[in-house]
């Protein structure tokens, strides 16, 4: 996961290859849920991990539920509806499912049993209602204080005495602002021990249908089998106990498809379509008719059992006039599918995204315009025309993953602008991966992914330099004297002499190097000490001389040019490797302050040394890589000089920083 503050992603052309989704967050939530309160033992397989799934399963864990992991299986025992704590402050996040869900099971069960907690998340939670869930359950008899305003959490559940419930009349909720307010009530009314029937009905209109579809496909898993009227009263049977299945597979994110459908159907081909595995015609969630959807605009999609496989039909895309109830997560990816269609796109009936994570048709719309789209919203709809002249932007996700997510899809723009992302790692609700699953699938634009060189002598901290801007970015790291060293490492570690230059250049070549902050990783294990050793450092020196030799290591280095980006350092980067760089440096420092840093390194290290001898050890290096034949140590000619004599590596960094900004089409609004 990317935890930078923002994320650059460069102009991108195609999309091919295979997705693996994550777990539907709808479905997991819910079933974490139902298997803490049912009877018996359920293992989950294939469980969304992202922060929503992480605050449910903490509490279960504060509530007294256990929670075990083994590998990719959670094991949750149920408590049968017992509680096994009376009190617990429950911290839910940003997470909508949760509170409204834990809070119908809390006030019920807190009641019936005796009781007090707490419900609360985010400052963004606190300002999403839930009043229509509480109206509902008071005039049960369920003790329920709203402890800051009213209708919104923080909520205090019970006052630490049972009580009775009141179910002889039906239970009335209000349908037309939140679907989880009704699954909360199914769900939670499962838990009481009732001799009749227990009826829900729906004031209103029912927004958001498919979900309470997906509630109760899972209570029924859980055996409990309720009566739909129409989508307006709901009918829970006399005796109705949650009992877990034993084992239950959550099935692919339909959400998170949506991003790689649109995907497919703006930078697939039909000989190469997009295929995305985990989800397919055998779904549950309402969340699959996206692929209509998308179909209505264009693309090409096949279905499978559990596989999509899209691909670009019309283009441009066509615009489209939808009534978006039954998929308002997904319609948000619509709206940025309208940047490439011909026309004016109308999503319809999306009130709620109004009270989600931000006020979704407000953020939509703001950030639409930036790219220069021509958009129009009111109160449950939104309109967008393409732009007529593409703009860079910086997009601000208002820690929503989803205006994340479906605004990484305007890289495509024709206009070959970038775009930068603000607070990537809010994909975290959900998709924690999301941005690198993203990245395997696609393809940039020729010389479109940025290049950054920190070239020079050797001990001026160009390393550890270019490893902090790298991770600053969120781009790829090379280090490029590492890469000899580790060809002389397998040199060593098969035999091969120093002087056999087609076998060293043939070692040279099949290096598999990764690069972590603050470690290198060679055929998966970590040699970054080993790296360092003397003897290494000397071979390498002996074995770079070799023309077959950095042949080899520079395809290897131009390897490392991948999206989003790449920081490269070493002595040559800028000069050979990589000449067309966006930006070049070169880094000095004097050969006092160079040799007095490596003292310090070494003694650290508990290795003895004499400063003056350092330093005359590095004036000497440096004349050599000064007139070497082959790539001598100098500045490209449209490098940056940076002296970081007197400077730390915070302070090199923002340097660096400052003048990658320069470079940038955009500044953040």
């Amino acid at each position: 996961m990317f935890k930078t503050r923002f994320l650059d992603l460069p102009p991108l052309l195609a999309a091919g290859g295979t997705v693996r989704l994550p777990g539907s967050k709808s479905i997991s939530n819910r079933v974490l849920l139902l298997a803490g309160l049912s009877h018996g033992s359920t293992d989950i397989h294939d469980l969304l991990e992202s922060d929503d799934t992480q605050v449910m399963l903490d509490a279960l864990s504060a509530l007294g539920c256990r929670v075990e992991r083994e590998g990719r299986v959670i094991r949750i025992e149920g408590t049968g509806g017992v509680l096994a704590a009376r009190e617990a402050d429950i911290f839910l996040g940003n997470s909508g499912t949760s509170v409204r869900t834990v809070t119908a099971a809390l006030a019920m069960l807190a009641t019936l049993q005796g009781g007090r907690f707490t419900i609360r998340g985010v400052p963004r939670m606190h300002e999403r209602p839930i009043a229509d869930l509480v109206d509902a359950l008071r005039p049960l008899g369920c003790k329920i204080e709203c402890t800051a305003k009213e209708g919104y959490p923080p909520l205090l559940l019970g006052d630490g005495a049972p009580h009775a419930l009141n179910l002889g009349v039906p239970i009335r909720v209000r349908g037309n602002v939140s679907s989880q307010f009704l699954t909360g009530l199914l769900q939670a009314l499962c838990l009481t021990t009732h001799t009749q029937d227990v009826v829900i009905e729906v004031v209103g209109e029912l927004i958001s249908k498919p979900y309470i579809a997906i509630t109760l496909n899972l209570l029924a898993r859980f055996g409990v089998q309720v009566r739909n009227d129409n989508w307006a009263r709901f009918t829970i049977p006399a005796g109705s106990r949650l009992t877990s299945p034993g084992e239950f597979h959550v099935e692919g994110d339909a959400s998170s498809a949506s991003y790689f459908v649109a995907l497919g159907a703006i930078a697939a081909s039909q000989d190469a379509p997009l295929r995305i595995e985990g989800l397919g015609s055998a779904s549950i969630q309402g969340d699959v008719d996206f692929v209509a959807a998308a179909q209505a605009m264009g693309a090409h999609a096949v279905l499978g059992e559990h596989w999509i496989e899209v691909s670009r039909g019309a283009w441009p895309l066509r615009a489209i006039e939808l009534d978006c109830n039954h998929i308002p997560d997904a319609a948000m990816t619509l709206a940025v599918m309208a940047l490439y269609a011909s026309g004016t796109t109308r999503l319809t009936n999306i009130a709620s995204w109004r009270v989600k994570e931000t006020d979704r048709i407000a953020a939509m719309a703001t950030e639409l315009r930036k790219l220069g789209a021509q958009v129009n919203e009111g109160d449950d709809f939104i309109e967008v025309t393409a732009p007529a002249t593409w703009a860079p932007a910086a997009i601000h996700t208002y820690d929503d993953h989803r205006v994340a997510m479906c605004f990484s899809l305007a890289a495509f723009n024709p206009a070959q602008l970038p775009v930068r992302i603000l607070d990537p790692q809010c994909v975290a609700k959900t998709f924690p991966d999301y941005f690198e699953t993203l990245f395997d699938v696609v393809t940039a634009r020729e010389h479109g992914v940025p290049i950054l060189t920190v070239d020079g002598p050797t001990a001026s901290g160009k390393g550890t330099l270019a490893s902090a801007v790298a991770q600053a970015l969120g781009y790829h790291f090379l280090d490029s004297g590492a890469v000899y060293r580790a060809t002389a490492l397998a040199a060593m570690r098969s035999g091969t002499p120093p002087d056999d230059e087609p076998r060293l250049a043939q070692l040279a070549a099949n290096l598999d190097l990764h690069f972590g902050p603050g470690q290198i990783f060679m055929s998966g294990q970590d040699v970054t000490e080993t790296l360092r050793l003397e003897e290494v450092g000397a071979l390498a020196s002996k074995v770079s001389a070799w023309p077959l030799v950095r042949a080899a290591l520079r395809t290897l280095q131009l390897s490392f040019h991948r999206v989003p980006g790449l920081v490269a350092d070493g002595r040559d980067m800028g000069t050979v490797i990589f000449p067309a760089a966006d930006l070049k440096i070169f880094l000095t420092a004097s050969a006092a302050t160079r040799a007095e840093r490596r003292h310090k390194q070494l003694i650290s290290k508990g290795i003895s040394s004499n400063i003056d001898s350092l330093r005359t050890e590095l004036e000497m290096r440096d004349a050599r890589d000064q007139t070497r034949a082959i790539s001598p140590l100098k500045p490209a000619q449209d490098a940056m000089l940076l002296d970081n004599s007197a400077l730390t590596v915070e302070a090199s960094m923002v340097a660096v920083l400052e003048a990658w900004e320069d470079r940038r089409p955009f500044r953040e609004t």
